[in-house]
């Protein structure tokens, strides 16, 4: 027995004295997980001084891009509300034609359907410049139903009233500012649109060094062919927004440069991220 109790204690001791040195592996190891959470705390903190640097930088370079190249505004019309001009002309009017004139005012039937559109007849958007705007509620129809009657019709004066050289070149515009805020903020777009010089309508222009869709700018395009077109930049904007965190209470999937306009405002917070 008395053998057997030295071997227990014999046994004992060098649990013991390999429990000490597993306590100080232990010790060891929490220092340097210590010391590694300082450091990850240091690199996070370093990276998000980073991260804001460049959104910064970011944010700069398009309010920049969109205030000297692509400025994007808002151009009043001179329209007035039918509800007050009908007013004006009977005096009997009841409240509730007015009020049914003014709904009716703010619905567009597009593609088959009709959209409410509160700023129907009240704006329209600019983009490069006041002289090329697009329709405020995203009904492009002009452009195809001039291609359309420009096939039964030729003439001087059908080239010169076109409604398409102004749909088509703010449409182009708006593409090349898309790409090029892919590129600025690092998002890649769901839908390809290729950019390419051409050498149609829109060669004084690209003799300047810009950089031209040939969706948009080139020849006359079928209904098909621009209303997709048109598809695909609309997604590439909205997908631009959602990556910037903008307000989704002021988009809508048919206005094309207001949500641009939304999109490089100055007061979207996170733009740049």
């Amino acid at each position: 027995d008395t053998e057997g109790l030295l071997r227990i204690k014999e046994e004992n001791q060098k649990h013991y004295r390999r429990a000490q040195r597993h306590q100080e592996k232990k010790e060891k190891i929490q220092r340097h997980n210590r010391k590694l959470g300082d450091l990850v705390e240091k690199k996070t903190y370093d990276l998000k001084t980073q991260y804001e640097h460049l959104a910064n930088l970011r944010r700069t370079h398009i309010l920049e891009l969109t205030s000297v190249i692509f400025p994007i505004e808002e151009v009043k019309t001179s329209m007035r509300d039918p509800a007050d001009v009908s007013s004006e002309s009977d005096n009997a009017m009841t409240s509730s034609t007015v009020s049914k004139l003014a709904e009716a005012r703010r619905t567009t039937y597009l593609s088959g359907r009709w959209v409410c559109d509160d700023h129907n007849g009240d704006t329209s958007i600019s983009i490069t410049g006041p002289w090329i705007t697009l329709p405020n509620n995203g009904d492009y129809s002009a452009y195809y139903n001039w291609v359309e009657e420009k096939k039964t019709t030729q003439g001087p004066d059908m080239e010169h009233n076109n409604p398409a050289h102004t749909i088509s070149a703010a449409l182009c515009y708006a593409t090349q500012l898309v790409n090029t805020l892919s590129l600025i903020l690092d998002v890649n777009l769901p839908k390809k649109l290729c950019n390419r010089q051409v050498n149609t309508r829109a060669e004084s222009v690209a003799s300047f060094g810009l950089i031209l869709n040939h969706e948009f700018c080139g020849e006359n395009l079928s209904r098909h062919r621009f209303t997709r077109a048109v598809k695909k930049l609309n997604a590439n904007i909205l997908h631009l927004c959602f990556s910037q965190h903008v307000n989704l209470d002021l988009l809508h999937p048919l206005h094309t440069l207001r949500n641009l306009m939304y999109l490089v405002s100055p007061d979207t917070e996170n733009l740049g991220r």
